[in-house]
């Protein structure tokens, strides 16, 4: 034991003196260690990490449409054909359907409102027209004297079912129908019976001078009856 303690005391000697030695040769080494202040740095600890679940991104497919050429057809240009102008129909004017009327007879009494006539007739002769007062209705004293005058000429083989008269102009249309069951027609008369039938309503026509009528037609079935 004493032998190791003499020989730690001479090492300690001898470190001193090595240490004083190195201190007097470089003297600023010493200063720059005795200036710099040793700085410190805290360690940071270190910060748990949450578990976070790693998330790989699928890959999108980018589809890039790409106008494919089309070649451009014309379309058919359609040439409006002129339309048919449709013509509105003409409307025949509507036709007046004058009624016949009755040839009276000699007994016949008028009611209503009625007016004095002057009307002819023929002679038994055949020979000149007779004048004859007569009652006839006011509001057709025309019509009402023709079928006076038209009055008894029916016989047994002849006779007439109605007749009209128009008036225009000045000039009178007297339109006669004969009788289905007559066995004879207009053109089948004899000229006493002409003068008598057609003659006596001409002259009573002309005569009344406030009808002012100057001329009579006679027709049968749209056709004019020629004497």
């Amino acid at each position: 034991m004493k032998v190791e303690k003499k020989l730690i005391v001479p090492l300690l000697i001898v470190a001193v003196a090595a240490s004083l030695s190195s201190c007097a040769s470089n003297p600023n080494a010493s200063n720059n260690i005795a200036e710099t202040p040793l700085t410190t740095t805290p360690s940071a600890e270190p910060t748990p990490t949450p578990d976070i679940p790693t998330v790989t991104p699928t890959p999108t497919e980018t589809i890039t449409a790409t106008p494919s050429p089309t070649a451009e057809v014309p379309s058919p240009k359609t040439t409006s054909s002129p339309s048919a102008s449709v013509k509105p129909e003409k409307k025949a004017p509507a036709k007046t359907t004058l009624s016949y009327n009755s040839v009276p007879f000699a007994t016949e009494t008028l009611s209503g409102k009625t007016t004095d006539v002057t009307i002819y007739t023929s002679d038994s002769q055949c020979q000149e027209h007779v004048p004859k007062t007569t009652t006839v209705p006011a509001n057709e004293p025309i019509a009402g004297a023709v079928g006076r005058a038209l009055e008894g000429h029916d016989s047994g083989d002849f006779s007439l079912s109605g007749y009209r008269v128009n008036v225009k102009n000045g000039v009178a249309t007297v339109e006669l129908r004969v009788s289905p069951n007559s066995k004879r027609l207009l053109s089948s008369l004899s000229s006493c019976e002409n003068f008598s039938l057609f003659g006596s309503v001409r002259k009573t026509l002309t005569s009344n001078s406030q009808w002012k009528i100057k001329d009579v037609r006679f027709i049968e079935k749209g056709q004019e009856i020629v004497f």
